[in-house]
């Protein structure tokens, strides 16, 4: 029972069956599951689609219990973020670079993956919603396009985790336990605990609880400058700055820091070295899964069944859960400020189901309402923020009187989302070749957002109190904020969005079906708010109205954004005159399924997926560096929609009278005008915005293989090959992102798993059982952008060495930058390498089928697997795995 989305996606994938009752007479067969991807219910082994599920019992057997381990287990599916709560879902190398967490929830991309919790659409712009899937009946992953059925946020796949309902049987209750002991690290300990209980004939309830205390075991260590600690540097500042706030002399600064022996104090070096003293603690990098789930399951009559479920849970972390490499070992981090996240959310949904006469009615709704407060280190700003030296060094000074002061700063946000969703379809059940699905569907979703920068050193500049520029559309009273807030933004992103869709399939011959689907939607993007620095709402409506007169009054000028209107240089005729972002088109799906005989199933398939634009805050501004590739650059007002064409074949066969299963799909995919995330602000914008990077293909082969060797072991493997490669780069980002023919970031070309699981009998009925499991993931390249040997070199400046980490070369010069490195040459560009890996699993257990006891122990080799590399405060830190783990676990179900 304890999982959490993430979990429940990537065993998913291990296999697409749960192992057959062994108390059986008849010989043991691998079975197979009911699914609805196609919304309709259908086996698994019939559904003409890629689809991999396992229900609630296979889950738990696979004792997957922690974070890291959930990425290792689904070989075509990449969680890429820094923590619980904070990442993406990736799925078949669609992947692209996101938003940083400083800035998720103001300027994001849309999902390329969805992810549903039974009905209801969850998956948000920039933060995924970490549900902890507890009392799970099933999982569901689907991956390739889902669009027409699923909508806009189903461009790559669609992960569905479906829960258990209530019961009309009768009483049934249950907990599961769990206790851990990571290396060098706390104890873990988590419990789950369930009830059934049918009320009267017609009316049941059901009631899931659980609480997780996840340990950490990364370590906040003392800042030591010259020992891998931050030292600061002002030849990084100054490069990295504004022409009015370059330094006289840092090369001569850096030789005056407190690394100097002839230097013993912070007060006397020319760059002060930040302190985190107070901060210094052990295992701070905790999280804290509590909630439940509330069920309600009503028989209006014979045809008629009504269900509304409510969902209640908080997420808390505290620290983070990257290393910093400079530091020895893979456990030490530097922070100078907490780091504290809590993310709560109340989901209710409601569902209602009935049959009039040749039709299957459903409609179902439901409404999310999620609170975030984050409090983060944001001292990185210092290596990589256009305003450095303004923000900290005093370099109006005398040459020899300059210095950079204490660089230490905070992020403080205060997110509110909302999504509402209603559906309505109709499937029809006549006995008839033919077959219909058909819908309507309206989205709703607001993210109201206030993030408060510290980011001036109050010794220079005193209490700044900032304030917003704009007050239309802001959620706080517009300020003046706290003394020491230097930036805020505050932004409100409403996204509503209408569909119809429908599928129809047909029956050619008693073999052969044919079906076609389609879906028409509306989406509207409203993107209102204000910066301390910029109207939003007044500029993104000037860009509607192309008022000359408002044009001026955001601080553009008019004549030269006309003509980059005419030009084709910037595209606003998505917007209209109140700044609103309207898109609309029909995405359409074709299949072909033969069925071999009734063991096997093949099948081909074409489908469409697509991302809506996205609004920038700051669209139409000129590049602050109007050298090399930036002169002339305009950042976007909006990037443009991204679509993914893909084509696909597949086989889904039993063999061997049932004792061996093969599912396998071979997919060819074409994505045009991929999205990006940009946060480039010594070139371009404070700002982070979106732009569209080019075009991109992917060929690959997935495969879950399943054998049930003998009447006590079963064999689970599943492997991922992928060739990514971006076909096309716009001409704005070449030599800034990865060129033409390069890999996509973030997935490996071969990942792949096995899992084993042997039962034998024990005495009074009991049955014991050993699973073990093994997973690889390969090379994999951090990001989109080729700035890793300036972030090495930023990174060798600032704490006096490297991060020792790989970088793949990529081009001779990188253009991101108009600067030279420490040594005066030319920037190449490449990317960082996060490298490969292989962890085991073990776990050996006793069971009746009503109590289950199991010893366990998660990574045997002690791993220390890099699964992100983290550059979103312009050096590099690196997300890990938790290291060994050895624990047991407990559960004991009544009926």
């Amino acid at each position: 029972m304890r999982k959490t989305q993430l979990s429940c996606a990537i065993v998913a994938a291990l296999a697409s069956t749960s192992i057959a009752a062994q108390e059986s007479e008849a010989p043991a067969k691998l079975e197979t599951i009911e699914v609805t991807a196609t919304k309709r219910a259908e086996s698994i082994q019939d559904v003409p689609v890629a689809v991999s599920a396992l229900n609630g019992k296979a889950l738990e057997n696979l004792g997957i219990d922690n974070f890291q381990e959930y990425v290792e287990f689904l070989p075509n599916v990449v969680f890429q973020g820094t923590g619980p709560g904070q990442n993406e879902i990736y799925i078949r190398g669609a992947a692209t670079t996101q938003s940083n967490i400083m800035l998720s929830s103001v300027q994001a991309l849309q999902p390329s993956v969805a992810f549903y919790l039974d009905e209801m659409p969850v998956s948000m712009a920039g933060r995924n919603l970490d549900v902890y899937a507890t009392d799970v009946e099933r999982v569901e992953v689907l991956p390739g396009p889902q669009g027409t059925l699923f909508g806009a946020s189903s461009q790559a796949g669609t992960i569905r985790l479906i829960t258990n309902k209530p019961d009309h049987a009768g009483f049934a209750a249950g907990f599961d336990t769990n206790i851990g002991f990571t290396k060098d690290g706390e104890m873990s300990n988590s419990v789950e605990a369930y009830f059934n209980m049918s009320l009267t004939d017609d009316l049941a309830v059901r009631v899931a609880a659980y609480n997780d205390q996840q340990g950490g075991w990364i370590d906040n260590v003392r800042n030591v400058p010259g020992e891998g600690g931050y030292i600061g540097s002002a030849v990084v500042m100054d490069r990295i700055s504004a022409g009015f706030g370059k330094l006289a002399e840092p090369q001569v600064m850096d030789d005056n820091r407190i690394t100097n022996p002839n230097i013993s104090a912070n007060s006397d070096a020319r760059v002060v070295s930040p302190q985190n003293d107070a901060l210094v603690e052990e295992d701070f990098n905790d999280a804290v899964y509590s909630g439940a789930r509330f069920g309600l399951s009503y028989h209006i009559n014979d045809d008629w069944d009504l269900l509304v479920q409510h969902t209640q849970q908080t997420l808390d972390t505290e620290g983070v859960f990257a290393y910093d490499p400079t530091l020895e070992g893979e456990t030490s981090a530097l922070r100078f400020q907490p780091d504290e996240n809590r993310d709560e959310f109340g989901l209710t949904t409601w569902t209602v189901e009935g049959r009039l006469d040749k039709l299957d009615v459903v409609y179902t709704g439901g409404y999310l309402d999620r609170e975030i407060d984050t409090l983060a280190d944001y001292t990185g700003y210092t290596n990589g923020g256009f305003y450095s030296t303004f923000y900290v060094c005093d370099y109006t000074s005398a040459a020899e009187d300059q210095r950079c002061l204490d660089p230490t700063k905070y992020y403080q946000e205060d997110t509110s989302s909302t999504r509402n969703t209603h559906e309505l379809r109709f499937n029809t059940t006549m006995d008839t070749p033919w077959r219909v699905t058909a819908g309507l569907f309206y989205d709703e979703q607001e993210v109201a957002t206030v993030g408060q920068f510290k980011i001036a050193n109050i010794e220079k500049f005193g209490p700044r109190a900032a304030e917003l520029v704009g007050r239309e559309g802001i959620n706080s009273d517009g300020g003046p904020f706290p003394s020491e807030v230097s930036f805020v933004n505050d932004i409100t992103h409403t996204i509503e969005q209408i569909a119809v869709f429908g599928q129809v399939e047909y029956d050619l011959t008693e073999k052969l079906t044919a079906s076609i689907g389609a879906r028409w939607y509306q989406i509207d993007d409203i993107y209102v708010g204000s910066t301390s620095t910029v109207d939003v709402t007044r500029r993104i409506r000037a860009f509607g109205t192309q008022d000359p007169d408002e044009l001026a009054a955001v601080g553009l000028d008019p004549e030269a954004v006309n003509a980059a209107i005419q030009s084709g240089q910037l595209e606003t005729d998505l917007l209209d005159d109140n700044g609103v972002l309207t898109v609309d088109d029909t995405i359409f799906k074709f299949s072909l399924d033969y069925k071999i005989n009734k063991d096997v199933l093949v099948f081909a398939n074409y489908s469409e997926g697509f991302r809506p634009p996205v609004t920038n805050r700051v669209g139409g501004g000129l590049s602050t560096n109007q050298e090399g590739k930036f002169n002339n650059f305009r950042i976007p007002v909006y990037s443009t929609t991204d679509t993914l064409d893909n084509y696909e074949l597949g086989l889904k066969g039993d063999f061997f009278d049932g004792l061996f299963r093969v599912n396998a799909t071979a997919y060819y995919s074409e994505i045009t005008d991929l999205q990006t995330s940009r946060y480039d602000p010594t070139n371009i914008s404070f700002l982070v915005f979106t732009d569209n990077v080019g075009d991109a293909e992917i060929k690959g082969l997935d495969a879950d293989l399943t054998w049930l060797a003998t009447d006590d072991l079963v064999i689970n493997a599943a492997f991922s090959l992928l060739d990514t490669e971006l076909t096309s780069v716009n001409s704005e980002l070449e030599g800034i992102a990865a060129g033409v023919g390069s890999q996509l970031p973030y997935s490996a070309e071969f990942s792949g798993n096995i899992n084993a699981r042997y039962f034998f009998e024990l005495e009074g009925g009991k049955r014991g059982y050993v699973n073990g499991s093994v997973s690889y993931t390969g090379d994999r390249y951090a990001g989109m952008v080729m700035d890793a040997f300036v972030m090495e070199d930023a990174t060798q400046n600032i704490y006096g060495t490297g991060s020792g980490l790989k970088i793949e070369q990529e081009a001779a010069v990188y253009e991101g930058v108009t600067y030279a490195d420490s040594n005066g040459e030319t920037f190449r560009g490449g990317r960082y390498v996060q490298e490969s890996y292989f962890l085991a699993n073990l776990a050996v257990g006793v069971t009746n089928d009503v109590w289950k006891a199991e010893l366990y122990i998660d990574n045997v080799f002690d791993e220390r697997a890099v699964l992100n590399i983290d550059t979103q405060q312009f050096t590099p830190k690196v997300v890990t795995n938790r290291p060994r783990t050895i624990g047991m676990r407990f559960s004991y179900d009544y009926y």
